[in-house]
């Protein structure tokens, strides 16, 4: 099963993603997609790290999830990917290039269509929000838009966060 977590900040989503690879069947590994470049991005980070549970493996991998997915793919009991987050991922990819944020891009989408074991990944909605007023901003919001349409056509399930109650919006 792949699952699509999407919402707003603060919505519940990373919780209910969290919630939804705690009842895999086999192991879980946290693939985390932030940097701490601050020091409130570090409280964050470790406030997400404190509340998972011990025993789930963790990679922190800012821009090759491609190639994450592929490794865990080939082992012989593919764990449990839960990719936190698409927004930030989306981010470090426009920061680090075209070349890269395409490269990236398809790798990622190319493994998520073929990942054997189960995936929880989630992500913001930004088409319920304003039209951003710089050109980086409108870009991300076009990049991630297109990124959860891709996802959400590779994903047998999506649900969207809302106040911290799930809405399944597919199957």
């Amino acid at each position: 099963m792949h699952t699509l977590v999407l919402g707003g900040i603060r919505s519940g989503k990373t919780a209910l993603a969290e919630r939804l690879a705690s009842e895999a069947d086999n192991s879980v590994v946290y693939l985390a997609t932030a940097t701490a470049g601050d020091d409130e991005m570090r409280l964050r980070i470790q406030r997400h790290q404190q509340q998972r549970p011990a025993d789930w493996g963790l990679e922190e991998e800012p821009l090759a999830l491609g190639q994450l997915l592929a490794s865990y793919g080939q082992q012989k009991a593919a764990p449990c990917l839960l990719v936190d987050c698409m927004s930030l991922w989306v981010s470090n990819l426009l920061h680090a290039g075209d070349d890269t944020f395409a490269r990236e891009r398809e790798a990622f989408l190319t493994q998520v269509g073929s990942y054997p074991g189960e995936l929880v990944i989630v992500s913001n909605e930004v088409g319920l929000g304003i039209i951003g007023m710089d050109p980086l901003t409108r870009r991300f919001a076009d990049e991630l838009g297109w990124m959860n349409q891709a996802l959400a056509t590779r994903c047998d399930r999506v649900i969207m966060s809302v106040a911290g109650l799930p809405m399944v919006l597919k199957p």
